[in-house]
């Protein structure tokens, strides 16, 4: 099929997948009530411990951008369990017998769960917003910002797309992600610096994809705090472009093989 073919029908299963959010209750309190929850609880409860002498408010600078990183990630999850519910249900067996191509089921999953993460974000930083969180770059940097978080979780998302078909099982495919996603976003920088991890734990957070990511969002929006010592690490000091490189890897290997899944499960 025609590229502008694939086009319009990924479209078409993005917008009933982005209808779907406010008709199922679960992706809609994760959409609006979770991030709204992840921020008050992160900015007061483990603010005021850690920044004691600021009452919080330096800690939630430094914050929110690690808040962005793992609330996109862990949205991209809503790809697998979709997926694999609408294989469970047999959905999938009813777009196979439309005149659509194939590809489309899987592109319009990850688009409309990039739509679904632009509304997250949307929520979570009025919320970081009203607790004192700002930014203080330029705004073309601040959309880069927001901009680079997106793609990551996007790509995370075409791995999750290739667990969903791999697993045809909503449970088990959030228990899985769960498993591997906890520890990668917070054993990085995302909620407290590096410095304060033991050495083993500080080299991993050091490479660790997520840990880039956010230190890029966190630059691209001015929330670096004073006396924070500059990373010496590689993929630190060049954090945009370790979190593009990564982004690149995982949609190279998981866009293929998520496609090639997606054949084996159909076929069955």
């Amino acid at each position: 099929m025609s590229l502008p073919h694939v086009l319009s029908d990924a479209t078409v299963v993005a917008k009933r997948n982005i209808i779907k959010i406010k008709r199922v209750p679960d992706l809609l309190v994760f959409t609006t009530l979770s991030p709204i929850m992840f921020v008050l609880l992160f900015s007061y409860v483990f603010g005021g411990a850690i920044d004691q002498q600021g009452g919080g408010d330096a800690y939630r600078e430094f914050l929110m951008a690690g808040i962005f990183a793992q609330t996109v990630i862990f949205g991209a999850t809503i790809t697998g369990a979709g997926l694999a519910e609408d294989v469970k249900k047999g959905i999938i067996d009813r777009f196979r017998s439309l005149p659509m191509a194939p590809s489309a089921v899987l592109t319009g999953r990850t688009i409309s769960d990039v739509v679904n993460n632009v509304i997250v974000l949307l929520v979570m930083s009025l919320t970081g917003l009203l607790v004192g969180w700002r930014i203080h770059s330029s705004v073309p940097e601040a959309v880069a910002g927001y901009a680079l978080l997106l793609v990551f979780a996007y790509a995370v998302s075409w791995i999750m797309a290739w667990v969903g078909m791999l697993v045809p099982s909503p449970e088990v495919v959030n228990n899985a992600s769960f498993i591997v996603i906890f520890p990668l976003t917070f054993v990085a920088n995302t909620f407290v610096p590096l410095e304060t991890l033991p050495a083993p734990l500080q080299t991993f957070a050091e490479w660790n994809p997520v840990s880039a990511a956010t230190q890029s969002a966190r630059e691209l929006f001015g929330n670096i705090p004073p006396g924070v010592p500059e990373p010496t690490a590689w993929p630190l000091q060049h954090a945009e472009l370790y979190t593009l490189l990564w982004s690149a890897a995982f949609l190279l290997v998981f866009v293929p093989l998520a496609n090639a899944q997606y054949r084996v499960s159909t076929s069955r």
